[in-house]
């Protein structure tokens, strides 16, 4: 059932927020070396192979390390491989482990838990959203359908500190998703309750809905390096609540800023506003398998037709943020966005073409358009979006819309199922920084396609530019992709992301970059002077 946040719920989350504040202010006072992290909603799983949702990620790349990782500025470095050669046709990679790699239980690390990561993220027991990542490995996709046994991906083990990774094609942004937690290590032991890990910092203590607490770990192979001893993350649900913690001090960082304030913080806190290109998208996302939207795509074209995206970005949102038309946003390299005809188009007009539409699927005053409900987990711009989306689709097409509030595990969970659904709140971050990170999501077999979309034109053309060895006809191939996709309107595109948040001026070692990926043991505090 939906869950709504009623005035007794509101007041709880206010008085664990004073808690919160209280607490993130007393941890702030006792070390120097604390970092404290605002980090959105509560984590969904701390499991490598299972987590999907951007809060579990930040966590999780302190947590663990894989064979290769992100630079402050974004581009690919060495991890807890120093090394790997790619063979001359691109189909093979070979990683050389650094030496005396271990867990933070002080257990040797090798390569056989390298490979056991990447079983188990294909392998259908495990129910990984993100198994589908690693389909550029041999076998993979078989693995996933259940037509081999994980044993056959195309992982080897040479030695102690060896692995190659067998590709069933060449692949230029294969580097890029070992970047992921999907392909991240695997511990014999890692069904215990505190699994180790091999990471720059190991879980001290999670508390739900409250925060997490990271340890400095000192089996690291870099743990000389790692500079801030502590890192603590906290659910800052709320946006307006972890801009008062931040400015009261029981933050260092915020994960967004409050809508609408970005020229104030500009002006007050010029040192600390951070805002940059990010690959990342919002949308509503339409549930395929259902009545109303699976039987009226003229209802669909309505419905995104009407909406007007830069009143939503320089109104409601207001910081920073560009209208969206189509899936891949502006922030990728090298990839021309797509834009149809009637982003152009002035107003009247667009609404003209929207009423047409409905038109066009039967619905006029002898048969109004049915109610439609927008789903979404619990954010404050989540829910300005959707009364401004709401209000706009009942002034202009006379369509009634219900909102509903979820908190993020049952949201999520009623996503995936497909049952509850029609309109729900979405978002896309870039896996790895290729429009293939975005395209591959809408797959007729791909998990986390909670639309339903299924087509097997679109799912051809994708395969087709998997294959393509020429750059300049890969992207054309998934152009064509994502122009069949604007057709079929599976999905309403709302804006692109730009990464926004507070940070302390006293932290030092990371800088902006377009997948938003940090790493805490880059960072280190600057000296307080006397």
């Amino acid at each position: 059932m939906p869950t709504r946040c009623g005035p007794r719920r509101a007041a709880r989350y206010r008085w664990l927020g004073a808690l919160g504040l209280l607490a993130g202010l007393i941890a702030g006072s006792a070390s120097a070396a604390v970092l404290r992290k605002g980090n959105g909603p509560e984590v969904d799983s701390l499991d490598p192979q299972r987590a999907r949702g951007v809060p579990a990620a930040n966590v999780l790349r302190d947590l663990y390390e894989g064979l290769v990782d992100t630079a402050p500025d974004g581009r690919l470095r060495p991890a807890a491989a120093q090394g790997w050669t790619l063979s001359e046709d691109g189909r093979a990679y070979t990683f050389e482990l650094r030496e005396n790699l271990r867990w933070s239980n002080g257990d040797a690390l090798t390569a056989e838990h390298f490979a056991a990561g990447l079983r188990r993220a294909v392998d259908p027991a495990t129910a990984s959203q993100y198994g589908q990542l690693l389909a550029p490995i041999r076998h993979a996709e078989a693995i996933r359908r259940g037509e081999r046994a994980p044993a056959e991906l195309g992982v080897e083990v040479l030695g102690p500190r060896r692995l190659r990774i067998h590709l069933h094609q060449p692949t230029p942004y294969f580097l890029g998703l070992l970047t992921h937690a999907t392909s991240y290590p695997r511990h014999p032991q890692a069904g215990l309750q505190a699994p180790p890990s091999n990471g720059a910092y190991r879980l001290h203590e999670h508390v739900l809905q409250s925060h997490l607490t990271l340890h400095r770990n000192p089996h690291y192979w870099n743990a000389a390096a790692v500079r801030i001893d502590t890192v603590q993350y906290w659910v800052t649900e709320d946006v307006n609540a972890e801009f008062q913690r931040y400015r009261a001090g029981g933050l260092d960082w915020t994960e967004q800023v409050p809508a609408g304030q970005i020229e104030r913080l500009r002006r007050d806190y010029p040192d600390q506003l951070q805002v940059h290109p990010y690959l990342g998208l919002s949308y509503y996302g339409l549930n395929l398998d259902h009545a109303p939207l699976r039987d009226h795509p003229g209802l669909r074209r309505a419905l995104t037709l009407a909406i007007d995206r830069e009143l939503l970005v320089q109104r409601v949102l207001g910081n920073g943020e560009a209208p969206a038309y189509g899936f891949v946003p502006l922030a990728m390299r090298g990839y021309p966005a797509l834009r149809p005809d009637w982003a152009d188009w002035p107003r009247e007009r667009r609404l003209a073409a929207a009423r047409a539409a409905l038109a066009a699927d039967g619905f006029g005053a002898q048969r109004p358009p049915p109610r439609l409900q927008i789903r979404f987990n619990t954010h404050d711009d989540h829910r300005k979006v959707a009364v401004v989306v709401a209000a706009m689709w009942r002034q202009w097409l006379g369509i009634e819309t219900e909102l509903v509030n979820e908190e993020a595990r049952v949201f999520f969970q009623n996503r995936r199922e497909r049952r509850l659904t029609q309109i729900f709140r979405a978002a896309w971050i870039a896996d790895f920084d290729d429009p293939a990170s975005f395209l591959e999501l809408l797959r007729a077999d791909n998990p986390l396609n909670n639309t339903g979309h299924a087509d097997p034109g679109y799912d051809a053309l994708l395969d087709a530019a998997a294959a393509e060895g020429d750059a300049g006809r890969r992207l054309a191939l998934l152009q064509q992709a994502e122009q069949r996709l604007i057709e079929a309107l599976p999905l309403i595109p709302l804006n692109s992301y730009v990464s926004k948040r507070l940070v302390t001026p006293r932290l030092r070692g990371w800088q902006g970059n377009a997948m938003d990926q940090h790493y805490s043991k880059d960072a280190w505090f600057e000296e307080a002077r006397p």
